[in-house]
Order: C-alpha cells, then sequence, then structure tokens
C-alpha cells in the first residue's frame, strides 16, 4: 500500500490509499480532497496512519491499552444507562401530530391518548401501563378520566375544526366531495340510558344497547366532523343534522354530498333541495316513482352521459363511498373504538373523539408515506417502527442525560426517508396528492363499475345527481 496525491479537474488534490495486486493499482480509500498544501500535508499525514492500522504494522502494547480503555469505557456507559425506551413510533406519530396541527391544543393527555391507540389500543388502565412501559410517560390514570370528562364538551369542536383546516390545506381549499354514512357501537352490557339504547345493529348485537355514529370524510377518507346518536335512531335520520351542523360551523357551500340509497330517504332529498345542495345518490330504477323512470327514459341517448354530467365522473364520485367503508373498517378494527370499557355519556363521546383523533394521525401519516414514495402500509410502517428503541444514559459528573435513538433491525432502515422527512420539515402541510394517485386502494374494483352509459337495467343501482358537479 502507498499514498498517490491525484490531481482532479477541478484544480483540487485527491489524498488515495492505493493498493497493487497482480500488476493492477486499486484504490481502497480516499482520505480527503483540497487544494491547501498544508491540508494535503495533514491529510498525507492521516493516509500514512491508516495505511498503518491496516497493514498490521501496530504496536501490539499499544493496541493492548487501546483495547483496555475502549473496554472500560463501554463498561462505564453501559452500567449509566437508566432507560431503553421502546418508542419509535411516538418519535413518529408525536410529529405527524404536531404537522396535522392538534400541538395548538397544548394538552399532552390527548396526544398520549391517540399515540396510545394507534400503537396499542387498550383500556385507559392499559393505556397508562403502555405509555410507562414503553415510553416512559408518567400519566395518572385519574388524570385520564377527568379530561374525559372535560373533553366531550370543551375540545370536541376544536379538534374538528383542526381537522377540516388541515383537509382543505391538503386538497387545494376545495373539499369538493362529502361523503356520508354511519355505523353502530354497540356496548358489553345490559343496561341502557338516554344514549345507550337497542336499535337496529349493523354488528348483529340487536340485543344489546348501542349508539349510531355518523361520519363526514372527504375524498380520500380524510375525517371532517361526527356525531353521536342515541342507539334507536333511525339513521335515515341522522345526516340532515350532521350536514347542517357542519355547513353551518364552517361556513362551506361548494360542495357534492354523497351517500348510498339507504340514507336518502324522500325526506332528506327534498330537504336537501330544499337547501340547493348537490348531491349524489345510488338507487333501484324499479324502486323510483313513474315520475322519475319516465325522467330517465325521457334524457338523450348520449353514450356515456348523465343528463348534463359525464357519466365516467359521477360513477367515480359515487364508487367513493368505499373511503368511508374503510374510515369504520379502521376506526374499529385498527383502533379498536370498540368494544368501549366506558358507560356515562361524557365518557362515550370523548373515546370517541380521541379515536376520531387518531383516525385522522393515521390518514396524515398514510399520505406522508406516499409523498415519501414508501410503499408501505400505514399498519407495517407502525410495526416496524415498534423495532427503533432510544437509549438513555445519565453521565455522574455533571448529572446530563444523553440519548440515543438505535435502529435495531434492517427493516427500520427502509422508514429512515420517512423520518428525515418529517423531522427535517420537508414534508409540506399544503403539498397535494394528484387525485388519480391519492390513494393505494383507487383500483379497487367497485360493484358499480359494470355499469356504463345510460344504464336502462331495472335492478341496478344508478347513481342519479341534483346540480352541477365539478370534477
Amino acid at each position: 500500500m502507498f499514498i498517490r496525491k491525484k490531481k482532479n479537474r477541478s484544480g483540487t488534490t485527491s489524498i488515495v490509499v492505493v493498493n497493487k495486486i497482480k500488476g493492477c493499482f486499486q484504490e481502497l480509500k480516499t482520505i480527503g480532497v483540497s487544494s491547501n498544501e498544508k491540508e494535503l500535508a495533514t491529510l498525507y499525514e492521516q493516509g500514512k496512519r491508516w495505511i498503518e492500522m491496516h497493514c498490521g504494522n501496530r504496536d501490539m502494547f499499544l493496541e493492548s491499552e487501546r483495547q483496555r480503555e475502549e473496554k472500560q469505557v463501554t463498561e462505564y456507559f453501559l452500567n449509566n444507562v437508566e432507560n431503553i425506551l421502546l418508542n419509535g413510533t411516538q418519535l413518529i406519530l408525536n410529529e405527524v401530530f404536531r404537522l396535522v396541527g392538534f400541538d395548538a391544543i397544548n394538552d399532552d393527555i390527548l396526544r398520549h391518548l391517540v399515540v396510545a391507540r394507534l400503537c396499542q389500543p387498550a383500556s385507559k388502565s392499559g393505556t397508562v401501563d403502555y405509555l410507562k412501559s414503553y415510553f416512559d410517560e408518567d400519566v395518572e390514570l385519574h388524570k385520564i378520566y377527568r379530561y374525559l370528562d372535560r373533553l366531550h364538551n370543551t375540545l370536541q369542536d376544536k379538534i374538528q375544526q383542526i381537522s377540516v383546516e388541515h383537509t382543505l390545506r391538503i386538497l387545494g381549499g376545495h373539499i369538493g366531495l362529502v361523503f356520508y354514512d354511519v355505523t353502530t357501537l354497540y356496548f358489553e352490557s345490559d343496561n341502557s340510558d338516554e344514549l345507550r339504547e337497542r336499535g337496529f345493529s349493523k354488528d348483529g348485537k340487536h340485543s344489546q344497547p348501542q349508539v349510531v355514529l355518523g361520519l363526514l370524510v372527504s375524498r380520500d377518507g380524510y375525517p371532517l366532523s361526527y356525531s353521536l346518536f342515541n342507539g334507536s335512531q333511525y339513521e335515515g335520520r341522522t345526516m340532515i343534522p350532521v350536514v347542517e351542523d357542519f355547513v353551518h360551523r364552517f361556513q362551506l357551500d361548494d360542495f357534492v354530498i354523497v351517500a348510498d340509497s339507504g340514507l336518502m330517504t324522500k325526506t332528506n332529498m327534498a330537504l336537501l333541495e330544499s337547501a340547493n345542495y348537490k348531491y349524489i345518490i345510488g338507487a333501484r330504477i324499479k324502486n323510483e316513482t313513474e315520475e322519475i323512470k319516465q325522467w330517465i327514459l325521457s334524457l338523450d341517448k348520449k353514450e356515456g352521459r348523465f343528463y348534463e354530467l359525464d357519466a365516467k365522473q359521477v360513477y367515480e364520485q359515487y364508487r367513493g363511498l368505499w373511503v368511508i367503508e374503510r374510515a369504520y373498517r379502521v376506526t374499529k378494527g385498527t383502533l379498536e373504538m370498540r368494544l368501549m370499557f366506558h358507560f356515562t355519556q361524557k365518557r362515550i363521546e370523548a373515546h370517541v373523539c380521541v379515536c376520531f383523533v387518531a383516525y385522522k394521525i393515521y390518514k396524515e401519516l398514510e399520505r406522508i408515506l406516499k409523498l415519501s414514495n414508501i410503499n408501505l402500509s400505514v399498519d407495517k410502517v407502525l410495526n416496524i417502527a415498534k423495532t427503533i428503541n432510544t437509549l438513555k444514559a445519565k453521565l455522574p459528573a455533571s448529572g446530563e442525560t444523553l440519548t440515543k435513538t438505535m435502529l435495531m433491525t434492517q427493516n427500520t432502515g427502509r422508514l429512515s426517508r420517512c423520518s428525515i422527512r418529517i423531522f427535517s420539515g420537508f414534508i409540506n402541510p399544503t403539498q397535494i396528492i394528484p387525485q388519480s394517485q391519492s390513494s393505494p386502494f383507487s383500483s379497487h374494483p367497485c360493484k358499480h363499475e359494470r355499469f356504463r352509459g345510460q344504464s336502462r337495467q331495472s335492478g341496478s343501482n344508478f347513481p342519479i345527481c341534483r346540480g352541477q358537479i365539478q370534477p
């Protein structure tokens, strides 16, 4: 081995360690590049020391002393390790929480509850244990219950306001489509009250008390608003109050309501039309009135057109109902909104509110992954992040605590690009994902996809539209 000074086209000189094997020269390491003679001399000496270290030309006494000191330093450090936190998910979700804007609430308990709901859904008692065991967060159970008692009526409006404002930013200031649907949440109890009542259960639990949850989401499934109703409430009577409250609070007027036929009763349609709301519904032509049938049959036979609207556009907007179905699947499955371990109205509403915030964070992380070109689901990312540890060591002399985040498996390297973008501020909270690429599920088949143009099949689910719908 020897050191070569190699001239570069830029006028600088590289100090390179070169080895000759079987007549061929191989560059092993570039020590550095400079155009300054003093710096080149320093780099040359560094190159000589590098050769000594890698050629076996070492002083065995110095080497033994170095190894002994290294071992002592390592043992000293390990003896002062205070804690090892399994907080990879917390590091990521805390930043997503901030990006959405929920940090404006300035309440650590809400953030802890949301992060725990995404990482390890459990009862509030189980959440306290989880936060302490994995994140070393001391949150007292009685403080959580007190927080839930005031969350239901003091912060719900602000939380929904933050969610709507963030959704407007990422959708370019225009919501466009609003999807509405309801689900039911049952309780493992025989006792009912004014909120928890028996009714038609979508989970098949007709003999148990339940509540009805109405949810509004935007295109791509970003949650906008929600409302709870007593369990005996007919779902068709929930939509208009939710929509009117949403419009009144956020002063929105340029949007299209999309819902399935079960929610679009004659009364609802009349109320929507009287308020000049635009809507798309799915209905069976054979069940429509003669007036509607004659109106459909009287339309001009233009291939690929619905009245004055493009047929493909209407179908694409109506089939977007899958986003709210997925929202319920995530909240009831991944986030385990049920079973609920609460029995008072205040805490039931607060629990649903926490799940609403958790789903918003879930969707924002999904958007960040897409912007970072990481082809992984949110669930997969959180599972990988659970292998990221943070080591904390306290220095005895100064009392200073050092922390080091460690990637424990090879899979965690796949998250490094996403993590760097989040922590370094490279994620633009207002960056818009093109509609054609906005969802990894956009190519999923839909039961309405088989219809094209002006369908006259009497048994078909036929999207009926009112008002001019924007693309």
